[in-house]
């Protein structure tokens, strides 16, 4: 056991320790509760309402709550189940904003129970977070009637809901779903326009279930709504045709070229080069020349050309680096995301930046449009919005560091119900994967002719597919559990523990479902475990073990190996192939070497710190977006929520005359210096008088100052006669309402595609010895500066020059057509129709176009 081991085994146990004289509080009060009645039990949800509203907390009556809870559910009409003492352990780590590590089959749904009731006694909400629609339905079906006898509310959110459905289920006292319903649900939240549109509530108290899944595994990729884009797909089709025509090339040199003492310029050969290590492509130098040839263009690096070398190099990406039935598969003619982690389809969600397209070039399928992006916000930022979050999974120990550093939660094992009896054999390690996949065959029907149930995990669709014909030739009757028959996977996971089972599935991470053993199954060993290959994370690995021994049942696990796998041929060290090497074995004599074991650990390690290092450096970028966001999202609330804008506009009228002022004139020059002409364009762009005019005589004695307060004055006067013109108060308020979010909505979209546009090109830096990141930053600060700038001068616009034949009306500046991790369709909201803008008027949208040839050209 390492020093980690036992620092962090240590710091368990002795949380364990804090938390046991509340364990027993809870059990003591058992006793009094079983002897109420339902009547008197579910009483005590008032009572304790009461309790906190008049002044006590829910650390103070925790121990109270959990037993009516644990009472409650043992009912034979409720539940029939009564939680566990290691279940109220992992309750009390969890309301304390803890992560409780609980093994597979500890029942972690029932534990959910404890801190969910506590929390929800507050009134402000409780979210129960699951990994996919399926697990939010069922669980929340399951603990409906403990929490209804109780007298709370339950709701759920489900993909295919509706806005008023989404009301009414987050008005509810405990609502579940996935963490991408949640986090939708909150950008587009933040895109509406009108509050009576909203869907949540304040993000109050959030339990995550398969936590080191959702802040984990998915946080590598943001949350984005985007619209559509105006772009043309023909160039995705020519730059598939061109990649194809390429030949693979190689680094001649590489060690010599690496080594600085020799100085040895780096020798390429062949079109391009793949480095499957760091998942890139890029062209050679005899690559670029053929590039240039092929869409006659004299420099591919000429920046008019970034956009050619955008595609090229996705096409080069998706034909060299993404592969079917791993990444993605096709399904009904669209090309369909496999998630890495779960092996589960991703329906609706596409990659980001133009790859998606270039895939659908490649595999010959129909190509849709670019997006552009409407809002965006990584799970990081997005969770750590709820004031207080918990989770609870089987693994996350070896991410503790991460749960520390980027959500402040600390780690937690929660000790099992019974002891753990599996068998966890020693990893077996072949030359050849058809050496391998040879052995892994054998071992499956020595315990298929005893009728052992056995689980093959795999890492690929590809690979439980060749592993099936193996099984079929040597006529072993099996299940197959990977994307492509997600339809059957609940159906196919209950029978896996069956005598004579044999199932293969890719990635069993976030499954949710518990294998049972059938008749007789533990007098042969139970459920046996095999995986094929080790995973590039040891917490899937582990996730793959913990399907067997399920509360104290009899099972066994192991890894077979074989050095042509991806993760020991691409991080697997050159000393540990070379000592094989040198053995001389053939291909079906296994290897059983602890050197191997810690060469796998090793690798696995690197690729783990890799992928934290790109977790880390999403949400470093993401943070400096993520405090934009928060002051936008601000402002927009601010207009939602009927704020009186009055005092805000007469402050943006004189920032904004102050700011032509400065611009135009300079702190030393005299009047007559004074450039009238400019001035008095850049003055009448925001208001419209036509031009200053201002004779040469009242010019002497003028100053600066004097010159800002007048123009500021005489803005102001403009503004009140504008007033006076549209008559109504409250309707000039409304639509100062209505102009600030579209404004607001229209800069913010532009903005977010400039930051990224910025983004792309800040690495650069890094070659003039800068750090990129405080560039951005940097650069981030200007840019937002400006576009707040720009809300003030087109809101000025617009409100000075606008004229009502009807009344406003208040409409998106462009409503979502897509709404994904990377791209997903949604149903369009219906357009609410209740106030127009004149249709002779200037447009709204500040294109200097009168609204009928502009954005009211439909209406």
């Amino acid at each position: 056991m390492g020093l980690l081991e036992k620092i962090f085994g240590n710091y368990s146990e002795k949380e364990i320790k804090k938390i046991t004289p509340l364990v027993n509080k809870i059990e003591t009060l058992g006793s009094t509760y079983a002897t109420l009645s339902d009547e008197e039990l579910r009483g005590k949800t008032q009572e304790f309402k009461d309790r906190l509203a008049k002044g006590e907390t829910t650390n103070d009556i925790l121990p109270e709550a959990y037993a009516v809870v644990r009472e409650a559910a043992s009912r034979p009409h409720v539940l029939g189940m009564k939680h566990f003492r290691v279940q109220l352990m992992g309750g009390i780590v969890m309301h304390q904003g803890r992560i409780a590590e609980m093994r597979t089959g500890e029942g972690k749904t029932l534990v959910a129970t404890l801190p969910a009731y506590l929390n929800a006694l507050e009134g402000k909400g409780v979210h129960v977070i699951t990994v996919n629609d399926y697990l939010a339905e069922r669980d929340s079906n399951w603990v409906r009637p403990l929490f209804e006898f109780l007298g709370m509310t339950v709701g759920v959110i489900l993909n295919s809901m509706e806005s008023n459905e989404r009301r009414a289920a987050y008005a509810c006292d405990i609502t579940y779903g996935t963490n991408n319903e949640f986090g939708f649900d909150y950008l587009r939240d933040n895109m509406v326009v009108r509050k009576e549109s909203m869907v949540q509530r304040d993000l109050h108290f959030a339990i995550i279930d398969e936590v080191d899944s959702v802040l984990i595994d998915e946080a590598r990729t943001p949350l984005i709504i985007s619209g559509s884009g105006s772009k043309s797909t023909d160039l995705y089709r020519v730059a598939d045709i061109f990649v194809k025509q390429l030949k693979k090339g190689r680094i001649v040199n590489e060690e010599e070229a690496m080594n600085p003492l020799l100085k040895e310029e780096l020798q390429e050969e062949g079109d391009f080069i793949l480095d499957e290590k760091a998942k890139s492509v890029v062209l050679t130098q005899e690559g670029v020349e053929k590039a240039e040839k092929f869409f006659s263009v004299e420099n591919l690096s000429d920046p008019e050309n970034l956009e050619l070398q955008h595609h090229i190099n996705n096409a080069l990406k998706a034909n060299y680096n993404m592969h079917i039935d791993k990444d993605y598969v096709i399904n009904e003619g669209e090309i369909v995301i496999v998630d890495e982690f779960t092996g589960r389809m991703m329906p609706g969600r596409r990659y980001s930046d133009g790859l998606h397209q270039a895939i659908e070039a490649k595999e010959n399928v129909q190509v849709k449009r670019e997006s552009k992006t409407l809002a965006t916000i990584t799970f990081q930022n997005y969770f750590n919005k709820y004031t207080k979050k918990c989770g609870m999974t089987g693994t996350a120990k070896t991410e503790e560091d991460e749960f520390r550093n980027i959500y402040s939660m600390d780690v937690v094992e929660i000790p099992t119900n019974k002891p753990v009896a599996r068998k966890d054999l020693q990893d077996v390690v072949y030359r050849t994967e058809a050496g391998k996949f040879r052995a892994v065959v054998k071992d499956i029907a020595k315990s298929h002719e005893i009728g052992q149930p056995v689980l093959v995990g795999t890492v690929t669709i590809d690979k439980s597919e060749e592993l099936s014909k193996l099984l079929k030739r040597e006529g072993i009757p099996h299940q197959v559990l990977n994307a492509k028959y997600h339809a059957k996977e609940a159906e196919i996971v209950s029978l896996a523990g069956q005598k004579g089972a044999v199932t293969i599935a890719t990635n069993m991470a976030g499954r949710g479902t518990d294998i049972k053993l059938g008749e007789g199954v533990a007098e042969l060993g139970g459920l046996k475990i095999i995986g094929t290959e080790r995973h590039e994370s040891r917490r899937i690995d582990n996730q793959l073990r913990g399907r067997a021994g399920r509360q104290g049942d009899p099972g066994e696990s192991r890894f077979y190996i074989s050095l042509e796998d991806t993760l020991m041929r691409l991080f697997g060290s050159e000393r540990t192939m070379k000592v094989v090497d040198a053995m001389g074995m053939q291909e079906d004599e296994p290897i059983e070497a602890n050197m191997l074991t810690k060469a796998i650990e090793n690798a696995q390690k690197k690729v783990e710190g890799n992928n934290f290092a790109i977790r880390k450096h999403l949400l470093e970028y993401d943070q400096v977006m993520n405090e934009q966001r928060e002051v936008i999202y601000g402002e927009r609330r601010r207009v939602l929520y009927g704020e009186n804008l009055r005092d805000s506009i007469m402050g943006m009228i004189k920032d904004t005359i102050g700011r032509i002022i400065d611009t135009h004139i300079g702190e030393d020059q005299l009047p007559e210096e004074w450039d009238m002409a400019t001035l008095s364009e850049a003055f009448s762009s925001i208001v419209p008088i036509g031009k200053i005019n201002i004779k040469d005589d009242a010019l002497i004695g003028m100053t600066k100052e004097k010159m800002k307060e007048s123009l500021q004055n005489l803005g102001v006067q403009l503004y009140e006669a504008k007033e006076k013109e549209i008559g109504d108060e409250e309707r000039m308020r409304e639509l100062e309402r209505v102009i600030m979010l579209r404004v607001i909505d229209q800069k913010w979209m532009d903005h977010i595609d400039d930051m990224d546009q910025m983004r792309q090109g800040i690495g650069l830096h890094a070659y003039a010895q800068r750090d990129p990141l405080i560039e951005y930053k940097f650069a981030a600060y200007d840019m937002f500066e400006d576009m707040s700038h720009f809300i003030q001068e087109d809101t000025l616009k617009i409100l000075y020059r606008v004229h009502i034949e009807t009344e406003a009306e208040r409409e998106e500046v462009q409503r979502p057509m897509f709404t994904n991790k990377d791209d997903s369709t949604v149903k369009q909201p219906k357009k609410r129709k209740d106030e127009k803008i004149g249709r002779n008027d200037p447009c709204p949208c500040g294109s200097g176009k009168k609204y009928k040839q502009c954005c009211g050209r439909n209406a």
